[in-house]
């Protein structure tokens, strides 16, 4: 093969052999994809943000100018669709936030068992110190009817008189609610010891290192003859 034919066969294949990245790289034309998303934050990328999909993107020139809208790429149906499932995205977030947050909270409210203990006792004896003032009332009105029972005894198979009558009624009444109160107390008694326990057992797991959040709603078994399986309550609710 001749010479000239030879050199002109090796350039070719030297250029051939060029690699990519030798290349001069190609001005990105595509611009700057920007939008607000369900959160009310705004994104920013290279391509189409999927987030996005369901609103209106802006594509900026460099210079930050406004170079076109690209309209949302959704039916109305699939945008509704789409909406819900972030709307259920964003509770369950909020839910687990709340949710650390609260035992964030209650960790640092009781940083050992003593401490939850006190503030046991501390809601037991308002509770005890109610029941006792229930039982103090009920006396009082038992001693208060011993003599409205005497004085009727005299009108035995007569009418009573209206003002005695009208006061056994009013002692009656009383003593019913009084009666009522100290049932509420006793429910109240056994709900705070409940209550108590669960956080216990919620302390120990976040003690022992269980991430705050991670552990669900705290929940207070019911009492007797509750109706409920369970009552989820508040770690910040007494």
């Amino acid at each position: 093969m001749p010479l000239h034919v030879r050199s002109l066969a090796l350039a070719a294949a030297l250029a051939l052999a060029v690699p990519a990245w030798a290349e001069p790289a190609k001005p990105n034309n595509q611009g700057i994809y920007t939008c607000i998303d369900a959160q009310g934050k705004r994104l920013t990328a290279d391509r189409p943000i999927r987030e996005c999909l369901a609103r209106e993107q802006l594509i900026l020139n460099r210079d930050g100018s406004v170079r076109t809208r690209v309209p949302p790429s959704m039916t109305a149906e699939e945008r509704a669709e789409y909406e819900a499932r972030e709307r259920k995205l964003a509770e369950e977030r909020n839910a687990l936030a709340e949710a650390g947050r609260r035992d964030r909270n209650l960790a640092n409210r009781y940083p050992d068992e003593a401490s939850h203990q006190r503030a046991r006792e501390a809601a037991l004896d308002t509770v005890r110190a109610a029941i006792r003032a229930s039982e103090q009332r009920l006396r009082e009105l038992a001693a208060e009817r011993r003599p409205l029972l005497s004085e009727a005894e005299f009108y035995d198979g007569r009418q009573l008189p209206p003002k005695l009558k009208q006061a056994l009624d009013a002692n009656d009444a009383a003593a019913e609610a009084q009666r009522d109160a100290s049932r509420n107390q006793e429910a109240e008694l056994g709900r705070v010891m409940r209550l108590y326990d669960a956080e216990l057992n919620r302390l120990r797991r976040l003690w022992a290192g269980a991430p705050p959040g991670s552990l669900g709603p705290l929940t207070v078994p019911p009492g007797p003859g509750a109706v409920l399986a369970s009552q989820p309550t508040s770690s910040g609710t007494r």
